[in-house]
Order: structure tokens, then sequence, then C-alpha cells
């Protein structure tokens, strides 16, 4: 049976697309307050998990040991542009740690900032560098983890690694999933991603907003943690960015992290609770909107925030004139 469709995409009156996922909202307890479509099937969060992915950077205190402010620790769960300034992060965390960027294990891709890419280009570059990779702030805190306990940070990406396997565990305590190697896969970035069921996701997020149901250290790493990109919003993502822009808006109230393949992860800390997103055709545009929606659903609104949010739950869609030929909109579903 088929997920339902969350939106749909207009050109003039008429529906152009759709797009069918599921979607869980949950509490810290596992309780379900919102279940649209298969919410069991386990799915790939990639990179939406990257803030659980840095739990044990800060609560084994390696991020004490080497100082990280907010803004290397927003770097450690962000997906970033690869903007001047994120790469100038990224290659302080390596500093700090003793080690530069051929240390890291990402991959190099061309800065997902067009206005990067093309100022990279102008220098004469033939490549970008894995400092560019969006994961490379990630990837810093791995290697920073591993240095402050003494591991050889040469492999760290392999699964048996004892930096992935504190990923893992932290992983399935916050989400009290079982992650076998049935369930393992190689993420974009070379590390190990586990695939979650959507409800069990959303589990995880309540957990990460509120503390609940952790040891304190957790809690007290989580709490860190959200507050560093809820300080510094702009180095989760980067200009332009809607993780950014919803953090900017909302600050502390929102926690929200982009996926590949139409995945969005989030919490609501103060109402307690925890949003999973998977978008069927792994569509991120609509993944947005739905995360948006869910937001104004949930969360009490101000007038300005009910506007500002607005343009997310309804992007208009325009062509290369930028005359506005159509919408997304929201179904019945989420909405």
């Amino acid at each position: 049976m088929s997920n339902p469709v969350l939106a749909e995409v207009l050109r003039g009156p008429l529906v152009e697309s759709v797009h069918r996922g599921a979607v869980a909202v949950a509490d810290a307890d596992g309780a379900a307050m919102l279940a649209v479509g298969d919410t069991a099937k386990p799915v790939f969060p990639r990179s939406a998990v990257k803030a659980l992915q840095a739990v044990a950077l800060v609560e084994t205190g390696a991020a004490d040991r080497y100082a990280l402010t907010d803004e290397e620790l927003a770097l450690a769960c962000a997906s970033h542009s690869g903007e001047p300034a994120h790469i100038a992060g990224v290659e302080r965390m390596l500093a700090k740690a003793g080690l530069d960027a051929a240390a890291l294990r990402c991959g190099a891709h061309w800065p997902i900032s067009q206005p990067a890419a093309a100022a990279l280009a102008r220098t004469g570059a033939s490549a970008p560098s894995a400092l560019h990779n969006n994961c490379s702030g990630k990837h810093a805190g791995f290697l920073c983890l591993a240095c402050a306990e003494g591991l050889d940070p040469a492999d760290y990406v392999r699964p048996q690694h004892p930096v992935q396997r504190a990923v893992r565990a932290v992983l399935e305590d916050f989400s009290g999933a079982v992650l076998g190697e049935d369930v393992c896969a190689i993420d974009g970035c070379s590390v190990p991603t586990w695939a979650v069921p959507l409800d069990k996701l959303a589990r995880a997020f309540a957990k990460f907003g509120t503390g609940h149901g952790v040891s304190r250290d957790r809690a007290a790493a989580c709490a860190r943690l959200s507050a560093a990109c809820a300080q510094q919003p702009w180095f989760v993502a980067g200009s332009g960015r809607f993780c950014t822009a919803i953090m900017e808006l909302f600050g502390a109230r929102v926690f929200v992290k982009t996926g590949a393949e139409g995945v969005y992860c989030g919490a609501l800390p103060e109402l307690g609770l925890g949003i999973a997103v998977k978008c069927d055709d792994g569509a991120g545009r609509a993944a947005e909107a739905v995360m948006a929606g869910l937001i104004a659903r949930f969360l009490p609104l101000k007038p300005a925030e009910q506007e500002a949010l607005g343009h997310f739950m309804r992007p208009v869609l325009r062509n290369w004139n930028g005359f506005e030929v159509g919408a997304l909109r929201l179904t019945q579903a989420v909405a």
C-alpha cells in the first residue's frame, strides 16, 4: 500500500506532480502524536542525524579538550554550503586536534553554495578539496573524538572503528532500534548509515530536544549541541538554506536538520516532540514544505512567525524569467 500524497505541485491551475511520503511525530516515550503513511518502515536518515552523531564528541569531553566553540559544534552537526567561513571553521577544528585536511575521509565535492563554488573556480582551482564537502564538519568532529580518545584517526570511517561504534550506540539509545548489519549501508561521505524506522527517528529527536530518557551526561551533550545550533544556525547549513532560516526564525524553539533523499528530522523542545519526514521520491523541496507545515501545526506561532513560515509551506515556483508559474501546496494529510 503506497504512502499518501503529502504535497502537490501546481503549474497554473492544474496539479503537475505529487510527492508521496510518510511523517511521524512522537514524544520521548515513543507515543505517536501524528503518524501518516508507513512510519514503521526503516529509512536511511543520512545527514538528518548529524546532531546525534556529534553527541559522543561532547559527552566524552573531547569538545572541551579542544575548546570547540559554538560555531565549531554547529559545524559538527552541519551539512554546510562550503562558504568561506564554513571552510575556515573546519580547518580550525582540525588544527585543534593537530590535523589538517589530509586527515578527512569524506571525499570532495564542489560547494553547495553556487556563489562559493564560482568563487572557488575563479581562484583557478581545478577541483574542490574535502574541506568543501558538506560533511567535513561532521568528519572533523569524528577526528577530534578519535584524537581525544587516543585512537588511530586513519580509519575513523570504518563501521568497526570505535568512533563509529560509539555513534551506533548513541543512535540505538535514542531511537530504541536495534541496528544490525542488515540495516547498515555506506553514506555519501563514507561513514556508516543505519536505517531506522521513521517513528523511532521521531522519538530519537524528541529525546534529543528534551534530554528525557537518556543519561545525565548525554542529556547535557544534547542541550549543548542544541544551544550551539540555535546560536549559530548559519554554520548548520548556510546562506539561503532552509535549516538556517528556520532556526534563525525560531531560535531554541525549533531544531531542524536535512538529510539526503527527502528526509528531514527535527525537534520542538518546548512541546517535547520529535519529527521525522521521508518523501518517497527523495524530493527535498517537498520535505522542507512538509516540515514547515508540521511546525505550524504543532507550535504556537506569533503572526509574524506564521507569515514567515507560510513562505516555506507554500513556496511559489518561478521560471527562468522570474515569472510565477505555479506553487507547491501541502495536502490535508499534513497541513
